[in-house]
């Protein structure tokens, strides 16, 4: 064929040119504001549509679905509900500083419902919109033909106040975002007039008159950092929160009340997200939250259980809720065709010189206007001054053309003075009429000399621009809504308000099982029924607070933590969680010691030995968690080589000065010394030696001991024997100790493990082999040997298994203060005061 259309393209060619062409469509034309009037395309079609059916502020209010006929028949070829959209946003005094449409019936809610149907609500234009159309009709700005080229639409409004930061814009378009908050219109037009007079300001000369957004929620906006960053560089971001007080109440209770909440936050989502949290207790204190708001004001009220920590609670939902958001600035407008990324200047800027452009269009047409029309004056007065000869010609014409031209031949009219001459009535040609024209003739001469005076001299320019700024923030301007804080305050939640205090009971497992149980739940079993496997068994049972912390201890100087109200909430006949499903730990690695304590700021140290004959001193401040204790474990001992193991962690008050530190080798070597004899150190260091061991020899325990107590040992041939600790002299630390066994030749005897236990015990103590089995020793049953007996045998190693654990048989939750002399198993609470602790 010879005129084929075909054509070959590549198809990168075609996707790359299409796609191009609806970009730039839509950036242009759809989803970004013009710097010069900050309306989108479809925003002023709507408000020239209803500006030319006269929908104005000073006439009745029409049917919003007529309106929006209007604009889409003539201006705007797209959806209906589009347009509507538009045109109710820009009636919602919620989102736009100064509203530029009036509506009545439902234009929607803070709580996110939609508005009425087009055919139930009436709209008109406001007031202050007429400020955008005032003077189009005098040429001011670009008029383009419509779509069907049928009727002429402007391309851009007069904009007589600086509508894109008064209402600021949100769009998105393809590879461009916009997001530009509202302002406060006084403040812009006492920048505008600033920046007029003082061309070279700076940001910061600016910013004294706009010191930030001012959203029509009101609010509190901190960081002025942020702000100024947006305004220099079109990017930036602060922090919006709710205005809130706290307000006494009948009975001694309190209440949070909202009054302001951040810009575009749903009110009805953010009540419900209070009240899911208090139903699911994810904070503790709140009674209930309500919506109070009315025609008088938003209000919002959370009302407070008795004794709630207002301030703390308040602290919670503002990091937890939309009461306080981030607000990012994304200051994008199309400028000269182009997307441009502006700031807080360079709109100012661009804005003055689009109003001196319209103030000059304004005055041109003016100026036309006035010099025709005096043209028409002065040939109506030299007509009125020879007036006989006028009528006289007119008369002797044939018709009014030739009337018209005999005119100007006769008498050097031109052709619109004759024109007029011709159609003047009789009336006017009374001397009152006279006067009337030369009266207006002297009018029109000085407004044409004050129209020259301004397209002549900018400086004239300027003055007509301020005077009418200076009159639209007389009859516009309004205070400031929303307050600015320098900084940004940081929120530190207590843990006590997100937690409620219950007292529960921790279990702790040598096989690494955590939980923990409510009082209802353990009391309603058996203390063993608790859920372990017949070859675990319990380190820790102990009653505690849900505001305290856990530290476990490992064989291999690891510490874990955890806050009591993390760990698994189960019934006490249940397994728990194992600590290999947030924490991995090597395949020799298990907890050997557990300690709770109520708050982080106790004043002791806890107390750490070794098998190869190290101690130190550590303090609890040194074991606080960092941020990710949930998934690490940390550091708490270093150890000196890969055969070395952690034996014992307890914690250590000096309360009593008799308190000392007893040592037992395994190979029977027993030495006493003082506490005082080991340094504090921190958490990556390996200690001083406590005991001088022999080659082969390693330590088996150490214990803080007091002078009273007694020491129980047991041997790897399952014999027990108990002795005064007294007869271990008090030496110093380091030395080689002395035998508290008798020493045999064939098949001698090793100590596993020994505790100390107060003279006033009278319980039973456990035994736990390496099978493991468990069993019991009455201390009444046994009596105090000599430093150099072996004891008695208490374990048939061939059907119980080799000893390797002593404690003491834990037959009762802990839940009071022990002495410290009592075995880490057995670890109390220390203190009573609750803290915050801010982990995150």
């Amino acid at each position: 064929m010879s005129d084929n259309k075909i054509e070959e393209l590549t198809l990168e060619q075609l996707m790359g040119e299409r796609f191009g062409r609806y970009s730039k469509s839509i950036i242009q034309e759809r989803a970004l504001p013009d710097i010069r009037d900050g309306l989108k395309p479809v925003q002023r079609r709507i408000l020239f549509a209803m500006n030319k059916d006269g929908n104005t502020y000073d006439k009745g209010f029409r049917k919003s679905a007529k309106s929006v006929g209007n604009v889409m028949g003539n201006f705007h070829p797209h959806g209906d509900s589009s347009i509507y959209e538009a045109l109710v946003r820009l009636s919602q005094d919620w989102k736009l500083r100064e509203p530029l449409i009036e509506m009545h019936g439902n234009n929607g809610s803070m709580d996110g419902d939609p508005p009425a149907a087009m055919r139930y609500t009436e709209a008109r234009l406001s007031k202050i919109a007429g400020l955008m159309l005032r003077d189009i009709n005098k040429d001011t700005v670009e008029m383009t033909l419509n779509f069907d080229d049928t009727e002429k639409e402007p391309t851009v409004l007069p904009a007589r106040i600086p509508n894109l930061f008064v209402n600021g814009a949100t769009g998105i378009s393809a590879g461009y975002a916009t997001e530009i908050p509202p302002h406060n219109l006084r403040e812009l037009i006492k920048a505008l007039i600033f920046l007029m007079q003082h061309p070279d300001a700076s940001l910061d000369d600016l910013m004294q008159y706009v010191p930030g957004p001012d959203f029509p929620t009101g609010g509190i906006i901190q960081g002025t950092d942020g702000i100024r960053k947006a305004y220099e560089t079109g990017r930036g971001r602060v922090i919006l929160r709710a205005k809130t007080t706290i307000d006494e109440l009948r009975g001694g209770r309190q209440q949070i009340t909202v009054t302001e909440i951040p810009y575009e936050v749903n009110k009805a989502q953010l009540v419900k997200r209070i009240n899911d949290l208090r139903l699911n207790k994810k904070v503790e204190g709140i009674a209930e939250a309500r919506d109070e708001t009315d025609r008088s004001g938003l209000r919002l009220a959370i009302e407070l259980k008795r004794n709630a920590d207002a301030k703390g609670i308040l602290n919670y939902l503002l990091k937890n809720t939309d009461l306080q958001i981030n607000y990012n600035f994304n200051m994008v407008a199309i400028d000269d065709q182009r997307p441009m990324r502006i700031g807080l200047k360079h709109y100012l800027k661009s804005y003055l010189a689009f109003q001196q452009e319209i103030i000059t269009r304004r005055t041109r047409f003016d100026l036309n206007k006035a010099q025709t029309r005096l043209h028409i004056v002065e040939g109506l007065i030299k007509a009125l001054s020879i007036l006989d000869q006028v009528i006289k010609t007119i008369r002797a014409s044939k018709n009014r053309k030739d009337a018209t031209n005999n005119l100007v031949t006769e008498y050097q009219f031109t052709q619109p003075q004759a024109e007029a001459i011709v159609a003047l009535q009789l009336y006017r040609l009374t001397n009152t009429d006279v006067t009337d024209l030369q009266d207006e003739q002297k009018r029109l001469n000085d407004a044409i000399a004050e129209y020259e005076k301004i397209l002549n001299d900018k400086n004239e320019l300027n003055r007509v621009l301020v005077r009418e700024l200076k009159a639209i923030d007389k009859a516009f301007g309004s205070e400031r809504r929303t307050q600015i804080e320098k900084h940004v305050q940081k929120l530190t939640v207590a843990t006590k308000v997100t937690v409620p205090d219950e007292e529960v009971v921790v279990l702790v497992s040598h096989a690494g099982y955590i939980k923990r149980s409510s009082l209802r739940s353990f009391n309603a079993s058996s203390l063993a029924d608790n859920g372990l496997r017949e070859d675990d068994y319990p380190l820790l049972i102990q009653s505690a607070s849900t505001l305290s912390h856990l530290f476990m201890f490992t064989n291999l100087g690891h510490v874990i933590y955890r806050p009591i109200h993390e760990l698994a909430d189960t019934k006490w006949k249940e397994t728990g969680e194992h600590i290999s499903q947030s924490i991995g730990l090597a395949d020799n690695e298990q907890i050997i010691s557990a300690l709770i304590f109520d708050h982080l700021d106790v004043p002791g140290t806890v107390i750490i030995s070794t098998s190869d004959g190290q101690v130190k001193q550590t303090t609890i401040s040194d074991l606080n968690p960092g941020t990710r204790y949930k998934s690490r474990a940390s550091v708490f001992m270093k150890l000196k080589n890969d055969q070395a193991q952690v034996l014992n962690v307890q914690y250590y008050e000096p309360k009593d000065e008799n308190t000392s530190l007893t040592a037992i080798s395994n190979q029977g070597y027993g030495l006493r010394f003082d506490v005082a004899e080991v340094p504090v150190q921190g958490t990556r260091t390996a200690g001083v030696r406590a005991i001088n061991l022999k080659d082969g020899d390693e330590l088996t325990n150490l214990v803080l001991t007091n002078d009273q107590d007694n020491l129980a040992i047991i041997t790897q041939r399952g014999a027990f024997k108990e002795m005064a600790a007294s007869e271990l002299e008090l030496g110093r630390r380091a030395r080689r100790g002395v035998l508290v066994l008798h020493k045999l030749k064939r098949n001698p005897h090793e100590v596993v493990d020994f505790i100390a236990y107060s003279p006033e015990f009278h319980g039973a103590l456990e035994v736990i082999t390496d099978r493991p089995e468990f069993q019991d020793i009455l201390v009444d049953d046994h009596h105090l040997g000599t430093i150099k007996s072996n004891g008695t045998f208490v374990i048939d190693t061939d059907t119980q298994g080799v000893p390797v654990t002593l404690r003491k048989k834990i037959t009762t939750v802990d839940d009071k203060e022990t002495d410290p002399n009592e075995s880490t198993e057995d670890a109390p609470q220390h203190g009573s005061k609750q803290e915050t602790l801010d982990i995150n």
